[in-house]
């Protein structure tokens, strides 16, 4: 009833967010009906199960769109003094989990509800032509077959999102201590596993916090702050002498994933290169070369997106290409990964799209279906992210404009990540769905 409750009492932009969850789910619960129904109409089981792999693109969209949507609920975020009224860190993950599981199980419902409309199990009126073959009109439906395949979606989504954001323990040897939560939700700063029993003894309590005011007495100025001083770089003034953007810190370290994005990447193309030469193309091989291609770009997403950042600063950057570097350098994992799977949604789509059965006519809508619904999901999940990076910063925007920094320069910056970010991915998109399409089309 609480995550009934926090659903039906959230703002439009979280409600419209939840119903694109739900489409995706009711359009991924259509797609295993469908292989189901395909599944009565023909005796092959080589075929059926091909129809049902199909569906794993789908899913994993979906399952990613409706991940990003809980990370960015503003209604299951923690926050201090939740946990006095029972509302911990793990009730709002269980929320959060619940909230997803109903708005996929929402658009289960849906689908099963157009699909026996579809099937004339509603109204006595099936679909004729090559849709009888997908539908299985005059067929008895098997009823736990069906909702076995509609619960994979809701199932795998709160799954996913219960695994994502469940409490974890902060982590030791970090620059500053992260907030954090301690047993039954209490909120504390100390990085410090306790025993069981020990915050029951008398004075455990007052001994940790008097250690840990007598350490933050002893750290310079700017660890104190718990962030770091502003670069030189970073104190410019404009002509009439007001104070100009002063960028948030920056890490210095690229992602990790970049070197093995790179490596997949190429190990891919060299596998479907070496598919056309040796003429086999559109056979496993060209499959397998496609799906290293499509992860390696996936891979390489968050390393490109703070290339983009470096590259902004570079050759004496001013204010506007100092914050949308730094910001983008910030904000490269976050931005990057989607970023890199709709690249790689893309160019596979591109490379895929003349290998659908065209000897049978009841697969080409199911085939625009589950394009759609894969290529929609990746680019609301990177919407989405962006919602999520600006909630991120929306502190560091506030102090930015008590600073007398100008809406327009922020906007300015904004555009400039995005088209940096368009001017990098685009053509290798193009690139790398060129190379990919040239040995699976023969």
């Amino acid at each position: 009833m609480l995550a009934l409750r926090l659903s039906l009492g959230a703002q439009p932009a979280v409600q419209v967010r939840r119903l694109l969850v739900a489409g995706a789910s009711a359009g991924t619960g259509f797609l295993l009906l469908s292989a189901l129904g395909h599944a009565l109409s023909h005796p092959d089981p080589a075929a059926s199960a091909l129809r049902l792999a199909w569906c794993a693109g789908p899913l994993a969209s979906t399952v990613y769109l409706a991940l990003a949507v809980a990370r960015t609920d503003p209604a299951t975020r923690p926050r201090p003094g939740l946990s006095a009224v029972g509302l911990g860190p793990v009730k709002l993950m269980a929320i959060s989990a619940a909230t997803t599981a109903a708005a996929c199980l929402l658009g289960s419902v849906l689908a099963l509800l157009v699909f026996l409309q579809l099937r004339g199990d509603l109204t006595g009126m099936p679909l004729g032509g090559g849709a009888r073959e997908f539908l299985a009109a005059g067929r008895p439906l098997p009823l736990p077959a069906a909702l076995t395949l509609l619960a994979l979606v809701p199932l795998s989504a709160s799954a996913a999102v219960a695994m994502t954001l469940r409490p974890r323990d902060p982590v030791t040897g970090a620059g500053r201590t992260a907030p954090a939560y301690g047993r039954f939700g209490a909120y504390r700063r100390t990085p410090v596993r306790e025993s069981f029993g020990a915050y029951g003894r008398f004075g455990r309590q007052f001994g940790a916090a008097a250690r840990e005011r007598r350490t933050a007495t002893e750290l310079p100025a700017p660890e104190q702050a718990g962030a770091e001083a502003p670069s030189a770089d970073a104190a410019e003034e404009t002509a009439d002498g007001s104070p100009t953007v002063v960028p948030p810190p920056v890490p210095t370290a690229a992602p990790s994933g970049l070197p093995w994005g790179i490596a997949v990447l190429a190990v891919g193309l060299a596998v479907e290169a070496l598919t056309s030469r040796t003429g086999s193309e559109g056979g496993p091989a060209a499959f397998l070369g496609l799906a290293l291609t499509s992860l390696g770009l996936a891979l390489v997403g968050p390393g490109l997106a703070h290339l983009c950042g470096r590259l902004l600063q570079a050759v004496r950057p001013g204010a506007l290409r100092l914050l949308a570097g730094r910001v983008l350098m910030t904000e490269a994992t976050r931005i990057g990964r989607p970023l890199g799977v709709v690249c790689a949604v893309v160019s596979a789509a591109y490379a895929m799209a003349s290998l659908h059965d065209r000897d049978d006519p009841s697969a080409g809508p199911l085939v625009v279906l589950g394009v759609l619904l894969v290529v929609g999901c990746t680019v609301a999940t990177l919407l989405t992210a962006a919602v999520e990076a600006k909630q991120a910063h929306a502190d560091t925007t506030a102090s930015l404009r008590r600073l007398g920094a100008p809406a327009g320069t922020l906007r300015r910056a904004a555009v400039l990540r995005a088209a940096a970010l368009l001017a990098l991915f685009g053509p290798l998109t193009v690139a790398v769905a060129e190379l990919s399409a040239w040995p699976l089309g023969g």
